[in-house]
């Protein structure tokens, strides 16, 4: 079955009887393995992939670029969130007391289903094993250190969630991304408003880097990321793939004054606030 061509089918992670299980979704149940079927609404969920590396795309939907004041871009830049970003549908986003401007970015994830070197872009679907709802969050109180990595803007622990599950069956490149902040729409972004396709990104990265089953990479955020607050609940959909369901909460600063403080200068705000 390709990844883009239907019958759509979805695949769930969730933590059961003391044992991670994959389900398939049913409507309101999931189904188990052996038959068994549960409410989804008691599910507690995994991430849907388990990574060797996780990649990320700077500015690739051109509402992105427009609001940045950006010029139109010729080749892609990338970069890395540590494997311990990953989080799951109903996981808990964790904004630091010292804080303030933690953004959401809602994104497609796609995963990789089978090894990948040097694929060419007709190929890449093929080696595709699906795609979910992400959310790319960023402490933008930490945009003037890490000389653009994003390490301590993207990479912090719990700051990419990913799921309920991983879809294929479903052309992704007629679909829509959505964000909503409490129910209101805060995102809204076609795929087809992507500079760089996603079979444009694995090729091109396919070239000096092995991608291994399980493998994510984030393709971009459309305009109006805005900082999110305590008791947020922050919604990431995906037509025809689905909508991962995250909420805010405030938890203590670090212990250890060392290293760089989070700042609130005009540069952060500008980014964490869209004032360009």
């Amino acid at each position: 079955m390709s990844v883009l061509k239907g019958p759509r089918e979805e695949w769930r992670c969730i933590f059961y009887q003391g044992t991670p299980q994959w389900v398939q979704a049913e409507g309101d149940e999931l189904r188990l393995p052996d038959g068994r079927k549960l409410a989804e609404k008691s599910a507690i969920y995994l991430p849907p992939c388990d990574p060797t590396k996780i990649i990320c795309i700077h500015l690739n939907y051109d509402s992105r670029r427009v609001e940045f004041k950006a010029p139109q871009l010729v080749t892609p830049t990338y970069f890395q969130k540590p494997l311990t970003t990953l989080n799951s549908h109903r996981g808990f986003l964790n904004r630091p007391a010292n804080c303030k401007y933690l953004n959401y970015e809602g994104e497609i994830a796609a995963i990789v289903g089978k090894p990948m070197r040097n694929v060419a872009r007709e190929d890449v679907w093929d080696h595709l094993a699906g795609f979910a709802p992400a959310n790319d969050v960023g402490a933008q109180d930490f945009r003037d250190t890490d000389a653009g990595s994003m390490l301590r803007v993207k990479g912090q622990d719990g700051f990419c969630p990913i799921g309920p599950g991983i879809v294929r069956g479903v052309d992704i490149r007629e679909q829509t991304v959505r964000t909503y902040i409490n129910g209101k729409v805060v995102q809204d972004g076609p795929v087809s408003d992507m500079t760089f396709p996603i079979d444009y990104i694995f090729a091109d990265l396919s070239r000096h880097i092995t991608f291994l089953p399980g493998d994510v990479v984030l393709t971009g955020t459309p305009a109006n990321s805005r900082p999110m607050n305590p008791g947020d609940v922050v919604e990431v959909e995906v037509t025809g793939i689905g909508k991962i369901t995250n909420t805010v909460q405030e938890v203590p600063a670090p212990t250890h004054k060392v290293g760089h403080e989070p700042t609130d200068t005009d540069a952060v705000r500008r980014v964490a606030l869209g004032q360009f």
